[in-house]
């Protein structure tokens, strides 16, 4: 089994699409469909990756204590680099988990949601 789709709650969209902008130097479509509006990320190429969305609406609440998603990444610090001026904080700078499974590296995003990083580098 794997995962297609994630969704990340935010209470401030416009802010949390300049943070997820700024950390990642990416583009996120904002789109609304009704009450729920949603920042989409952009979709993944690679064969069975997941893609997802920023998602505001009332059921949708920021926290540090629910599911931790891990992003892809070449090289940790150059992510890390980017969250405090964008709003958010450092929460474990790029650890070793094991030599056979690479790095990580935790950070708390605008919205106050836990979200991670990992890379083989």
């Amino acid at each position: 089994m794997k995962i297609n789709w994630f969704e990340i709650p935010v209470s401030d969209m416009e802010r949390a699409i300049a943070f997820y902008q700024t950390v990642f130097a990416i583009e996120i479509k904002k789109q609304e469909f009704g009450e729920v509006v949603m920042g989409q990320f952009p979709p993944n190429s690679q064969e069975g990756a997941a893609t997802g969305a920023l998602m505001m609406y009332p059921s949708y609440i920021p926290s540090e204590e629910g599911a931790l998603l891990y992003f892809d990444s070449a090289d940790i610090h150059t992510e890390l680099n980017r969250v405090v001026d964008a709003g958010g904080k450092i929460q474990r700078e790029k650890t070793l988990i094991a030599p056979e499974h690479g790095y990580m590296a935790v950070f708390t995003d605008s919205e106050g949601n836990r979200i991670a990083l990992h890379s083989t580098d």
